[in-house]
């Protein structure tokens, strides 16, 4: 994919530079900020039963948090020790005990209580199950349960069978052995936390580029001359990233931000490891453009169609010539496209105005280099696969592919989630390739035994097919996952629940419990305990979003009695489905996992090695599609015509988005935003919007549609005017349930509301009223 290989990790200059300061207040005394040291205190006083334990899996053990690949205390991008109140807060997931038993007499009791006291009760201590109408766990054997299990899938069609993997801390070698065991089971139903965070960016990638991962690296960004967040809070989800940004603003990179809502830790951050940033804070963003939500394709081809007015002007002064011609397809197609659009739909779609898109693009036109990164605020959309074919559109037309300090990536808030496709646990794809029948004869091959050739679901599809009519072959009856929380991930949890307990059986996998581990299913849910990534035997490795692929040692320490090793737990419960045939599902070892991987995943030649702390390699080289060759049939990436997505409101309709907090995923670790001080309920809405609603900053409004009520309070906030944003999980009342992303099959997550005082909404809650709020809200969107 790339002969450069990448050179390691390079000093911080740490030199002061008053210039970049967030102000002149020590430690920013009166700014809302994040208090590190205060939460650096907390994580040492939960994990003061297991400090020596809790210091080697921070200092011997690969990151459990974000996807920034962290080893260690130490990383590929800058010398020196990197940790983050991310991966402190989810340590204690690691180091706690078992639950007391005293819980799992009274289900209804653990019932009351949210996933975060759910979280603090401890680990998962054996394999537990519950019958239909029983009111406690009962402690079974794993001979119990997986005798159980395997009786069931043996019972059903294999397309009634379905398997998910979420992203917490799980391995490489987890992520290969399930996506074989489904295989090994007759079933294409497996899929992975991607599915709802970056799917959309894989399945982009792969067809204007031929490639399913970040092209370029983290170091990319230092010294870039431009470098792009779009729908991305790397201050929040990606703590150490900080450290990177202050790095590019020594290196004179220019940082832009491209998002609804001005965020705070993208405008100013205090870097705890710096003592300049950390006294007082460090100016991130040199420009925010506020776009719509959903707004930014016609944002893009608003700059595009720029570019072609300039190029008329003068040839080469926007577009990169001898980089199209070379490496693209499409530009005459892309170009006719463009020039038929009209600026005042572009200008009424993006929310920004014509002159503001001439600036970007001239921004861009000027640059030499840069670097795209992107996260949730373009892939959850219904049309997120087209918002990232459009970033890669910009990246083709300027050259930035394939060279130092320039790329595209879409950045990973789950440790290890990059690899989940790679080991093939997606239903689209075998491990290293696309589902399609050369691969699957190459993997037959390699596996002896067959790969079924239907279509597998999404997780979306697949938690939609349990509630089919009972004779239908794809009607799912043994729903298995690997953590994962769909009553705090999916859209329309009250349809949620009712989707989980329809199920026959449903098997939690996992460390703890959560709110749907406890919901009952028609007939058993059996409960398995899971080993942390640190626990297993033999080590596990992860990928990061730089597709570096490193290795994570067992970690001497506590364990739970009964916990195994997640690998193991598929590869046992397949021999006992198919007896006959077990040993074409052995593995006695992790070594033995990777070293098939090896030979499973083409770019994983060198997983096979890795044995010792600090042990890595990364896939694919420096940069994917190096010198602007793409791994496609003619290795030319594809400039895409992109449509503007029907996204109509009417007058006194917001757009809303959900928007994430102090979290990890859907486990919240405080109620209180500590960027902007919001709290989990309340809105964030532009003054200037609340005015006009005479709504006054605390007073408790409503967000409501055809989906869902919301109460809340108002929080002034400089969101773009027309939208609003609530936090994620308890705004997904609002969301449509069964709407996924055409191509890469992502649930929607923004919709259009009425907002209004809480008061108002309840004094005028008679059936007609209601009727005729949502018939106008139905007429916007369609």
């Amino acid at each position: 994919m790339g002969k450069t290989k990448h050179t390691g990790p390079i000093k911080l200059d740490t030199r002061p530079e008053p210039s970049l300061w967030a102000g002149l207040a020590p430690l920013g005394i009166g700014r809302i900020k994040p208090h590190h040291v205060k939460d650096s205190l907390k994580a040492a006083w939960d994990n003061k039963d297991n400090l020596p334990y809790a210091y080697r899996i921070l200092t011997e053990g690969v990151c459990d948090g974000c996807a920034l690949g962290v080893s260690g205390l130490r990383d590929q991008t800058l010398r020196g020790p990197h940790v983050c109140t991310t991966r402190l807060n989810v340590l204690r997931l690691n180091t706690m005990g078992a639950i007391d038993d005293k819980w799992l007499e009274d289900v209804e009791s653990m019932k009351k209580l949210n996933s975060t006291e759910l979280r603090k009760l401890g680990r998962i201590p054996f394999p537990l199950s519950r019958k239909k109408g029983e009111k406690k766990f009962t402690r079974i054997t794993w001979d119990e349960a997986l005798n159980r299990i395997a009786a069931k899938i043996k019972s059903i069609n294999p397309r009634q069978l379905a398997f998910y993997l979420t992203a917490r801390g799980i391995t490489n070698e987890v992520y290969y052995t399930a996506a074989k065991t489904a295989r090994f089971l007759g079933t294409n139903n497996i899929d992975n936390a991607s599915r709802i965070c970056h799917s959309p960016s894989k399945t982009a990638l792969k067809r204007s580029l031929g490639i399913g991962a970040s092209s370029c690296n983290y170091k990319d960004w230092i010294g870039t001359d431009v470098l792009v967040f779009w729908g991305s809070v790397a201050a929040n989800n990606q703590p150490v990233s900080t450290k990177y940004l202050y790095a590019a603003k020594k290196a004179g990179t220019k940082i832009i931000m491209i998002n609804p809502y001005r965020e705070p830790a993208m405008e100013n951050y205090w870097i705890p490891s710096i003592p300049e940033s950390a006294l007082f804070g460090t100016k991130i963003v040199d420009d925010v453009y506020q776009v719509n939500i959903g707004g930014d394709i016609a944002f893009m081809n608003g700059v595009m169609k720029h570019w072609m007015e300039m190029e008329r002007e003068s040839r080469g002064s926007a577009v990169n010539h001898p980089f199209v011609n070379e490496h693209t397809n499409g530009f005459q197609e892309l170009k006719y496209h463009l020039m038929k659009q009209e600026w005042s739909e572009l200008e009424s779609s993006s929310g920004v105005s014509k002159e503001r898109m001439l600036g970007f693009a001239r921004l861009l036109a000027d640059a030499a280099t840069g670097v795209f990164v992107w996260s949730m605020g373009l892939t959850q959309h219904r049309f997120g696969t087209d918002n990232i074919s459009q970033v890669v559109n910009l990246a083709l037309l300027r050259g930035f592919l394939g060279r130092e300090k320039c790329g595209v990536m879409p950045i990973r808030g789950h440790s290890g989630v990059q690899g989940s496709g790679e080991m093939g646990a997606d239903p689209f794809v075998l491990p290293g390739s696309d589902f399609n029948e050369e691969n699957a004869v190459r993997m037959e091959q390699l596996w002896g035994f067959p790969v079924p050739r239907w279509q597998g679901d999404s997780i979306g599809q697949t938690l939609e097919n349990v509630l089919l009519r009972e004779d239908h072959e794809r009607k799912v009856k043994l729903f298995y996952t690997s953590g994962g929380n769909f009553l705090e991930t999916m859209p329309d949890p009250e349809a949620m629940m009712h989707i989980l307990e329809s199920v026959e059986m449903r098997v939690h996998q996992d460390i703890i419990f959560n709110t749907s581990t406890l919901a009952d299913a028609k007939e058993e849910v059996i409960i398995l305990p899971a080993m942390t990534r640190y626990e297993q035997p033999g080590g596990g490795t992860s990928t990061s979003t730089e597709r570096m692929v490193y290795f994570s040692p067992e970690i001497e320490g506590p364990r739970i009695a009964e916990a195994r090793a997640e690998w193991d737990i598929y590869i046992d419960l397949a021999s006992r489905v198919h007896p006959e045939r077990k040993e074409l599902i052995q593995f006695n070892n992790a070594q033995e996992i990777r070293r098939e991987i090896a030979a499973a995943n083409r770019n994983y030649d060198g997983i096979q090695v890795l044995k010792e702390k600090g042990d890595f390699f990364q896939w694919g080289g420096a940069w994917l599609c190096e010198d602007g060759v793409c791994p496609t049939p003619d290795g030319r990436g594809s400039l895409l015509p992109i449509e503007i997505p029907q996204n109509r409101k009417t007058e006194g309709q917001f757009y809303v988005t959900s928007r994430r907090g102090k979290q990890f995923n859907s486990m919240i670790y405080s109620e209180k935003d500590p960027f902007n001080g919001a709290g989990r309920y309340d809105i964030l809405i532009n003054q200037a919007d609340a005015v006009k609603l005479r709504i006054q900053e605390g007073e408790s409004i409503v967000a409501c549609n055809k989906f869902g009520t919301f109460q809340g309070y108002a929080k002034y906030g400089e969101v773009k005017l027309g939208n609003i944003a609530v936090y994620w999980p308890e705004g997904n009342v609002l969301l449509p349930k069964g709407v996924f992303e055409k191509y890469a099959k992502i649930p929607e997550y923004n919709t259009t509301v009425i907002v209004e005082k809480a008061e108002t909404f309840h004094a005028h809650k008679d059936k007609r009223y209601v009727e005729r709020r949502i018939e106008e809200l139905e007429l916007a969107v369609e």
